[in-house]
């Protein structure tokens, strides 16, 4: 949520800030709201104080004056009977119109709509070279029986899978791998519900807007998450931290949702772009002047997992239009995919400012009093597209996948490839 004292105060920013994501008239209308709030406000509480001057004279007069301040109460309170609910449906108004407003996108964020309008910044690792036609990802799993679509659709629909034997400890591997490197650098692991309240959703800019991507169990009020930034944010919600303690860092571990409404017949070969996956997922709570360059570390963090990996991958500033609403600044990570012969996203790291923290309650303590912190997330492991990026980076002429070294202590002993029977 943005700062509604800070709009009043220099409401050319935000409105400059704001059309570049379309919502510049939304200021506009915020601000009218808020200044005829404001007036309705100041009325109702000299209608309030005038009840209260009346109750006492009543209480003091003789009974021959009784009946006259008797009647002048009465149209103060009838007075405050119309002002009271129009101030409370403006309030609610008000509110819904600044839960629906973005953050305000950092200057640096560039221009444009789609994810061909983001920019590249860099290219670390060059892409492998193969003597023979590498294969995607599924053709090797079937191949391999590690991954099984047709039957996960069987099960379940379109757009799951069954993971078998290799899959399995690969994945197990690479969780390892992230959460030993993510905690060596000062990450509290945790396993967070994926099941949660509207208020979550709510506090970290997920709704309103975002609901035809949220699976939801409706008899208990319950969604599931499409990502643990949910559950880690609401960690601290309605909290005070001490400036001492910042910044605070976690890593979560858990099963994300997602409906991928407006995907049809996207991406729908494989396990690329599925309702049900796994990830790693970094999360701070920090001071203010100190989340741009904890947005910039934990981006090397998760240049340091993916090269690890040795895969090649390129880091990309996201357009405006593709930031979504709570972030000020967002990069992805794009890894090469030999079976499609492209860069895809694999990872992304945002600063979602104060934006998640007003919503959520989440401040520090201050010297010049409580103020919201700043909250950032950043992926150390999409599970499921970093299955992909090794399968196709690593395979063999003869279908089997070597995997890379930095697994290997995470794997039963001796397993090494992923092979055929």
């Amino acid at each position: 949520m943005l700062d509604l004292k800070a709009m009043r105060e220099d409401p050319e920013r935000f409105r400059a800030a704001l059309a570049r994501r379309g919502a510049a008239e939304d200021v506009d209308r915020v601000l009218a709201l808020d200044d005829e709030l404001r007036r309705l406000q100041f009325g109702v509480e000299e209608l309030r104080a005038e009840q209260n001057r009346a109750s006492k004279e009543i209480g003091a007069a003789s009974p021959d004056d009784r009946p006259a301040l008797i009647e002048e109460l009465r149209g103060v309170s009838d007075e405050l009977k119309k002002l009271e609910p129009r101030l409370q449906s403006g309030s609610d108004e008000l509110q819904a119109l600044l839960l629906r407003l973005p953050n305000l996108p950092h200057e640096s964020v560039p221009d444009g709509e789609t994810d061909e309008d983001n920019v590249e910044l860099k290219r670390v690792g060059e892409p492998r070279a193969f003597d023979f036609q590498p294969r995607d990802h599924l053709d090797l799993g079937e191949a391999l029986g590690v991954i099984d679509v047709e039957r996960a659709a069987r099960t379940s629909g379109s757009r799951f899978a069954y993971l078998l034997g290799g899959a399995v400890w690969l994945q197990f591997a690479v969780v390892r791998y992230a959460l030993d490197l993510v905690t060596a650098r000062g990450f509290t692991p945790v396993i967070p519900p994926v099941l949660v309240r509207e208020e979550a959703l709510v506090g970290t800019g997920f709704l309103p807007g975002g609901e035809e991507q949220i699976y939801v169990a409706r008899q208990d009020d319950l969604a599931l998450v499409g990502t643990s930034e949910v559950p880690l944010a609401s960690l601290h919600a309605d909290e005070i931290l001490e400036p001492d303690g910042l910044p605070r860092r976690y890593t979560g571990y858990s099963t994300c949702f997602r409906r991928e409404a407006g995907t049809y017949g996207k991406d729908t070969r494989g396990i690329f772009r599925v309702h049900q996956f796994d990830k790693v997922e970094m999360f701070t709570f920090c001071e203010p002047d100190q989340s741009w360059d904890e947005h910039e570390f934990l981006l090397s963090i998760e240049e340091e997992i993916i090269g690890g990996l040795g895969l090649a991958y390129r880091v990309v500033n996201v357009c405006v239009g593709e930031l979504g609403a709570p972030y000020a600044k967002k990069y992805d990570i794009e890894v090469w995919l030999p079976g499609q012969g492209r860069y895809r996203e694999l990872t992304s790291c945002s600063n979602a400012t104060d934006f998640q923290a007003r919503r959520l309650g989440t401040r520090m303590r201050s010297k010049d009093g409580n103020r919201p912190v700043h909250t950032l997330n950043g992926t150390a492991v999409a599970v499921g597209r970093t299955i992909i990026a090794l399968l196709e980076t690593y395979q063999a002429a003869d279908g089997s996948v070597e995997l890379p070294d930095v697994l290997r202590p995470n794997l039963p002993e001796g397993r090494t490839t992923i092979a055929r029977g």
